[in-house]
C-alpha cells in the first residue's frame, strides 16, 4: 500500500519540527509498504528569496524568480531525507523534475501536464522513502517552473493519483478543517469531514487552508485528503466527495482580506442568501458594498474595519 505525505513550511521551520515531521513518516512507514513525502519550503524562506529578489531587481524575470523559489523546496527534501537516514529509514530526495512532474511554459502558476514517476517506483520498489520537493516541474523547453503559491499541495495530490495512492495526507500547523478560522471566530467547529464543492468554494474565497488547485485535481481524480496538524494527534478532517443529503446546508465561512469579502459555503448557498445576509449585517450596523451569489457560495463585501465583525455574525447566523 502506497501513501503520500506533505508537509508545509511551519512543520518543517527548524530542526526539531523537521525531526517530528520525520517521526510521523517512521510511524507511517512502519504501518505501510510504501511512502511518498513531499515538503514544502521551510518556514518563510520563499518570501525571504523573493524578497532578495526584489532588492536587486523591483521586477525579476519569472523564468529567474522560479529557478530561484524551487531552491526553497529542494533544501527541504534533502535535509528530510538526510533526517529520515539518520534515524534509520532509507530515503532518498527528488527534485521536481527529478520525480517526473512536467508542466506547461506558465512561470509563476504552471499547470501540471504529465508526470512521469519511474524513478519514484524505482525508489520505492527497492524499499526506499522518496522525498519530493512540492510547488515546482520542469517546462517543454526544460527550465525550472513553480505551480503558483501553495502548490505543494497540488505537487501531493498530482501524485496520489498518478501513483494509486491509498491516501493523501496534509500536514499543517492545524488540526483539521474549521467551520471559520479558529482564531478569529468564537464557536469555530472542526469538521470530521466536507465535500469537495464546498472545499473548492472556501479556497476560492479566501481559505488558507488548501490549495484550490489541489482541491479541484483531487475532485477531478477521485483523491481523497486527509487534513492532519504537525503537532497533536487527531483525526482531522477528511475532504471526500459526498452525497448531497449529507452536506450540512452551510459548510463553513471565510473571509478574503484583500477583496474585503466574507464568503459563506455551502449547498443551500444562493441568491436568497445573500439577502438575508445583507439584511442581517445592516440591523448590526454593518453597512453592505456589494455581494455576489453562486451556487454554492455567498460573499458580501463591507469595509476593512467590518471584516471580522462580519465574520462573527455570519458564522453565528448560518452554522448549526
Amino acid at each position: 500500500m502506497l501513501i503520500v505525505q506533505k508537509f508545509g513550511g511551519s512543520s518543517l521551520a527548524d530542526i526539531e519540527r523537521l525531526r517530528r515531521a520525520a517521526g510521523i513518516c517512521l510511524e507511517a512507514r512502519r504501518r505501510e509498504h510504501k511512502l511518498i513525502v513531499v515538503v514544502s519550503a521551510s518556514g518563510d524562506v520563499t518570501d525571504e528569496l523573493v524578497e532578495a529578489a526584489r532588492q536587486i531587481d523591483p521586477r525579476p524575470p519569472l523564468r529567474e524568480l522560479d529557478a530561484l523559489m524551487a531552491t526553497g523546496e529542494q533544501q527541504s527534501a534533502a535535509l528530510m531525507a538526510i533526517m529520515l537516514r539518520s534515524m534509520g529509514a532509507p530515503a532518498i530526495s527528488f527534485s521536481g523534475w527529478q520525480a517526473g512532474i512536467f508542466t506547461g511554459e506558465q512561470h509563476g502558476a504552471a499547470p501540471i501536464g504529465l508526470i512521469m514517476p519511474g524513478r519514484l517506483e524505482a525508489a520505492l520498489d527497492e524499499g526506499k522513502i522518496a522525498v519530493v520537493a512540492g510547488f515546482q516541474g520542469l517546462s517543454p523547453l526544460g527550465d525550472v517552473t513553480t505551480l503558483g503559491r501553495g502548490g505543494s499541495d497540488t505537487t501531493a495530490v498530482a501524485l496520489s493519483a498518478a501513483l494509486g495512492a491509498a491516501r493523501c495526507e496534509i500536514y499543517t500547523d492545524v488540526d483539521g478543517i474549521y467551520t471559520a478560522d479558529p482564531r478569529l471566530v468564537t464557536g469555530a467547529r472542526l469538521l470530521k469531514e466536507i465535500d469537495f464543492r464546498d472545499m473548492l468554494a472556501l479556497a476560492r474565497a479566501g481559505s488558507q487552508v488548501l490549495h484550490a488547485e489541489s482541491v479541484r485535481l483531487a475532485m477531478a481524480n477521485g483523491v481523497d485528503i486527509r487534513l492532519l496538524s504537525s503537532f497533536k494527534s487527531s483525526e482531522g478532517s477528511v475532504v471526500r466527495a459526498l452525497p448531497d443529503g449529507d452536506r450540512p446546508a452551510f459548510a463553513g465561512v471565510t473571509r478574503d482580506s484583500a477583496a474585503c469579502t466574507v464568503s459563506a459555503v455551502g449547498r443551500a448557498a444562493g441568491a436568497g442568501t445573500l439577502s438575508e445576509l445583507a439584511l442581517l449585517l445592516g440591523r448590526a450596523g454593518v453597512p453592505v458594498l456589494g455581494g455576489s451569489a453562486e451556487e454554492g457560495c455567498v460573499s458580501v463585501k463591507v469595509a476593512q474595519a467590518q471584516l471580522l465583525p462580519a465574520l462573527e455574525l455570519i458564522h453565528s447566523a448560518i452554522i448549526r
